[in-house]
């Protein structure tokens, strides 16, 4: 993810004394955003799309403890410029990326000549906008109250949003863990379930003037997560700051910047289709790397005795028995979840991760983050939280070859726990361990920023199925969303491929699984992140045909394109993507009918494929050759829980 080329060329400036419109418009001019004043002297713009209202008149502006640039503001600059930004990734949806887009840099003063500068790029299908405050003569430092960023969207829009839970409340008041269920298509200003707003990611239809998709990134120890407010009466959402409770109410929870400073960007994706919703780069375009990786990291996929077999099989010989199954599988590592400072200890570890290097597995493991934000009880915790001990202890893991941890049970997103989540990769980062986040917030960004993060649930993962049947027969409404929204804009460790029927170590009770073995392999490749836990177990091997269990020996975990094929989110997703030379398409039907789907694959055109599908009387998993038409056309056939898989 090295090579980095940015090229900003300075068009105009121009110096104004009063307020006119400015328009900003994306290089192919489909995107256009007018920037302009209100009677009251605030700052407001609204966007187009195709010549289409995509969001009509809304607020900008921050209210500090220091200033007040919500009115009586005065333009005196306006910036245009041109930025392009050409950069590799490794774990993002794409490995090449070009970004073109045009910027404006508008700075208002305020009578006290206060200064504020906002700053707009506009790309193609994509809108990052952040303000700057410049250095007070009586202040070198603030606290900002309010944001007044808003989204006004037309009244027919329809919402596909998830609620941001209040702190301290759920299991073991391990709340927000940011894994509540999304509503679809609700009407805009539905009252959320806690009343506090929603959590970033949240996506919005624009009826048919398209979709809109609203996320942040770029956020670093230097300010807070921001979340979205309850809509209003006037369909006007907001920028709003984490629960003075959250984190057991430690911090503040108001960002606090250095003067001259900057907020993190305010992404906005738009489309006419759903297309630029799920292939957007937005988030990795406008951050860079925060230091440099300390060892080229490996990705791949993990076996994970504690899904299905859970906490009971945290002892030496299940840990040896999942290490023999990722040897088995060809995969790369093991998860050994909590409890296993308690239950295999240290020096057992040590044995562990000396057996999973034999057999060229590595052994990842599992923490708790706490220090006073919840009562979650599993052990190993108060070792994240403080930087004696953490260092210590990764020095500890080191030593015995680990790999990487999975740290668990934030809760919040103040200030105060964003540069928490910096010290734990930085640190990570010095002693060579890659980074999971669970039960925790967004990545923003952070893909780029840290070149050790390799992954956060922030989702309604897959360790629900097991404890609720209600997520069981929901599963495939949940999977047909992450593509649209939570996985678009951030890798996601849900935690994928269940194919045990009843969620147990037994395989012959607990809550039972409705979807698929195909369903299930298709997640695989529908859900995104480079360090893949999977739910297999070691009597999936014998029971299935081989070919199963071979697919999931040759799945990749990265990605070199990734491409929306057709979809309705909640309903269905055909996706694509793209590794090396090897192609693989996965369809899922949410709906209680079989979905026929006519789709155009010009990448598999004329080709012979892999076809992976379902049985229609007793919903076994399939095999046979296909052949792509030379125009690329196929028609899919997706059983009701189902899926079709393509694979060259």
């Amino acid at each position: 993810m090295k090579k980095l080329i940015v090229a900003v060329a300075l068009i105009a400036a121009s110096f104004m004394s009063k307020a006119e419109d400015i328009k900003v418009l994306s290089p192919d001019g489909k995107l256009q955003v007018t920037i302009t004043q209100n009677d009251k002297g605030g700052v407001v713009y609204n966007v187009m799309y195709d010549s289409k209202i995509i969001l009509e008149e809304s607020p900008l502006g921050l209210i500090t403890n220091e200033s007040d640039f919500s009115k009586d503001l005065t333009l005196v600059r306006s910036d245009e410029s041109k930025v392009e930004k050409s950069y590799t990734a490794n774990r993002i949806k794409r490995s090449n990326v070009e970004y073109r887009a045009n910027q404006i840099e508008c700075t208002y003063e305020t009578p006290k000549k206060e200064r504020m500068t906002i700053t707009m790029q506009v790309s193609n299908n994509d809108i990052a906008l952040k303000y700057g405050l410049s250095m007070l003569p009586w202040a070198k430092r603030c606290i900002v109250e309010q944001e007044l960023t808003g989204f006004n969207f037309p009244e027919y829009t329809t919402t596909f949003l998830t609620p941001q839970a209040t702190p301290m409340i759920g299991w073991e008041r391990t709340k927000p863990s940011y894994e509540e269920e999304y509503i679809a298509d609700d009407k805009l200003s539905a009252p959320s379930k806690y009343g506090v707003g929603y959590t970033f990611p949240a996506l919005f239809h624009v009826g048919e003037n398209g979709w809109v998709l609203l996320m942040e990134s770029g956020v670093s120890s230097l300010y807070c997560g921001s979340k979205l407010s309850e809509g209003d009466s006037e369909g006007i959402y907001t920028i709003a700051y984490p629960e003075p409770g959250e984190n057991n109410g430690v911090g503040s929870h108001n960002p606090a910047i250095a003067l001259p400073g900057e907020t993190p960007w305010r992404t906005i994706t738009v489309g006419s289709t759903l297309e630029p919703i799920v292939e957007t780069t937005i988030p990795y375009d406008v951050v860079d790397p925060l230091y440099e990786p300390s060892k080229e990291y490996q990705f791949g996929r993990a076996t994970w005795s504690w899904l299905e077999w859970q906490d009971g099989s945290i002892n030496y010989g299940d840990q040896k028995t999942f290490i023999d199954l990722a040897a088995d599988l060809d995969f790369e590592f093991v998860l050994v979840d909590n409890w296993w400072s308690r239950t295999i200890g240290k020096e057992r570890i040590a044995e562990l991760s000396e057996y999973a290097k034999s057999k060229g597995v590595g052994l990842c493991l599992w923490y708790n983050s706490n220090g006073y934000w919840s009562d979650a009880p599993q052990h190993p915790k108060n070792m994240m939280n403080t930087s004696v001990v953490r260092k210590k202890e990764m020095a500890w893991m080191q030593s015995v070859g680990i790999k990487g941890i999975k740290v668990d049970f934030f809760g919040g997103d103040k200030q105060e726990t964003m540069q928490l989540y910096e010290d734990i990769l930085s640190d990570a980062n010095d002693y060579g361990l890659t980074v999971i986040f669970h039960g925790c917030t967004m990545p923003r960004g952070w893909e780029i920023m840290y070149p050790n993060y390799v992954g956060s649930e922030a989702v309604l993962a897959s360790e629900n199925l097991i404890f609720y049947q209600h997520f069981n027969d929901q599963e495939a409404y949940n999977a047909c969303l992450h593509p649209f929204i939570r996985n678009s804009v951030g890798i996601m460790d849900f935690g994928p491929v269940l194919l045990n029927k009843f969620h147990s170590k037994s395989n012959k009770q607990g809550f039972q699984r409705k979807t698929t073995e195909t369903f299930q392999l298709a997640t695989a490749v529908l859900f995104h992140t480079p360090v893949q836990n999977f739910g297999i177990t070691p009597n999936n091997l014998t029971e299935f045909p081989e070919y199963v269990i071979d697919f999931m020996r040759k799945v990749p975990t990265t990605w070199n394109e990734t491409q929306f094929i057709d979809g309705y989110p909640g309903k269905y997703v055909v996706l694509a993507r793209q590794n090396g030379d090897n192609w693989y398409v996965a369809a899922i039907n949410a709906e209680k009918e079989t979905k026929k789907v006519k789709v155009q694959l010009p990448m598999l055109a004329g080709q012979k494929v892999d076809m992976y599908y379902d049985n229609k009387k007793d919903r076994t998993p399939q095999l046979k050759q296909v052949t792509v038409s030379k125009s690329g056309e196929i028609t899919l056939e997706i059983q009701p829980d189902g899926a079709v898989i393509l694979k060259k």
